[in-house]
């Protein structure tokens, strides 16, 4: 008993191989996948096809284990010639699926190999496909959120069979790729009907040709605008021939830059200033695979290894996304997300902590700290039972701080004040670091209209009283800054 499985070729029966002619025509009968193939008709040999599975069944994969089990069944009874098209090793899951089951039942099997839809259609692109071009399912991407494709290097998707398909492909491939961008569709390539149509990103799934054999071309969209390439640059940045600053960095020298392109993206996220935030957002990066970069050198870790640990974090702690937990409002999510980092710690997956409060970073800016302790106290059940009793003790701090009787005792009670402020603010869903960065800018502004008015005058600050200068605050003020 042995199993062969033949590629029928990408559509005109003259690019059938000679192998495949003779096993299809020695075959006392052919099993197709699908008889929506050009060259079905012109086929040596009596030939019966599973089209009425897809009729039957509505999901993809059913359909695929339908036909495999019933090719297994015929392959347990004596020699099966199974037929695809293209050829059987690209774009095709039952395939795949009957090498895995033959193996298991120890059925001999052949691969009589064919043209794909790959090589005509490089032949209309003009392209080879050696040039970093990434072969992907459009099924499967179009089940996708993001596309899994290094866009500084073209992409070739089959089985665009459809409108629909092509509908929810967009809708992924728009996530990383501009609406605009000019995309091929490639229709019966590899057939005397061949089309190929250049057209934006947006309008693919508007083509009246696609059919069962459409693909979707998409070039790079180049100027270094992938991941990988963003790593190349760092890693040469940090290789022998690179430069003298960047290989002299250590994970500890980097701390003040972390920090400082911290502040400089909520600098961008408070004047809500987009272009800004691109740069920005682009200079935190660079810290992150920098930091990448000196573990890979130093043999501590690989960007994959961060990569696979947030990933599998996210998943973990989004149970009501990729399991079977329900939800019912942002803060349902907030207490699941306690319970599982709980949970990780407990099976030893996290690092041990001595107190409940060990999560909330050292180095945060006090305010943020103050609050962050106070938010995973108060879900402990340690907390006021009501705003009233967190204005009393801002009352009381206040009035400790006016009766202190020296320097030190005063800048512990002010400390106590502050402390209380920022729980009085958590009471009423203030994110205390944030109100007073604004503040910050607040008097940043007026401040420096201050110091307009007072240059236009030709004369130093130092010459307005205060009353004056209070003036011009107010004016300020008046005009909304």
């Amino acid at each position: 008993m042995t199993l062969t499985i033949v590629g029928l070729g990408p559509g005109h029966v003259d690019d059938l191989t000679r192998r495949a002619w003779r096993v299809i025509e020695h075959a006392p009968i052919v099993y197709l996948r699908t008889a929506q193939h050009p060259c079905v008709p012109d086929l040596p040999a009596v030939c019966v096809s599973f089209d009425n599975v897809y009729e039957t069944i509505p999901d993809f994969a059913a359909v695929y284990d339908e036909i495999v089990a019933r090719i297994m069944d015929a392959a347990l009874v004596g020699d099966v010639v199974y037929a695809v098209p293209g050829d059987p090793l690209v774009a095709e899951n039952t395939v795949i699926k009957l090498l895995a089951r033959a193996q298991a039942e120890n059925i001999p099997i052949e691969i009589v190999n064919g043209i794909s839809f790959v090589e005509p259609a490089l032949k209309l692109l003009g392209i080879d496909a050696l040039d970093g071009l990434q072969l992907l399912d459009a099924i499967s991407v179009a089940n996708m959120h993001h596309p899994p494709i290094n866009p500084d290097y073209p992409a070739l998707l089959g089985q665009v069979y459809s409108r629909n398909l092509a509908s929810d492909l967009k809708l992924t491939l728009m996530n990383q790729y501009p609406d605009e961008f000019e995309v091929t569709l490639i229709h019966a390539a590899g057939t005397p009907d061949a089309i190929v149509e250049t057209l934006p990103l947006y309008q693919i799934d508007r083509s009246e040709h696609i059919r069962h054999l459409t693909a979707l071309y998409v070039p790079a969209l180049g100027n270094m605008s992938s991941f990988e390439q963003f790593q190349e640059v760092i890693a040469h940045l940090r290789a022998p021939e690179g430069c003298p600053w960047d290989r002299k960095q250590t994970h500890l020298s980097l701390r003040k830059y972390l920090l400082e392109e911290t502040h400089e993206v909520l600098e961008a996220l408070d004047a809500e200033d987009s272009h800004a935030l691109v740069e920005e957002l682009g200079d935190l990066l660079l810290q992150i695979v920098l930091h990448a970069q000196i573990a890979t050198d130093g043999g501590e870790f690989r960007m994959a290894d961060i990569l696979r640990t947030v990933n599998a974090k996210m998943i973990h702690r989004h149970p009501h996304v990729w399991g079977d937990v329900s939800v019912e409002s942002a803060e349902n999510v907030v207490t699941n997300w306690e319970a599982l980092k709980q949970q990780e710690q407990a099976e030893g997956s996290k690092p041990k902590r001595d107190s409940k409060l060990d999560g909330v970073p050292k180095g945060l800016p006090a305010l943020l700290q103050a609050h962050e302790y106070q938010d995973k106290a108060a879900k402990l059940g340690f907390d006021w039972w009501q705003i009233d009793s967190v204005i009393d003790k801002v009352r009381e701090e206040f009035e400790e701080v006016i009766n202190a009787t020296n320097d030190a005792h005063r800048a512990e009670e002010m400390g106590d004040l502050l402390f209380v402020i920022v729980n009085w603010a958590r009471w009423l869903k203030i994110e205390p670091e944030t109100a007073l960065r604004e503040a910050n800018a607040k008097f940043y502004r007026r401040f420096h209209y201050i110091e307009q008015a007072v240059a236009a005058q030709g004369k130093p600050m130092t010459d307005f009283t205060l009353p004056e200068l209070d003036a011009l605050w107010d004016e300020a003020k008046v005009k909304g800054l």
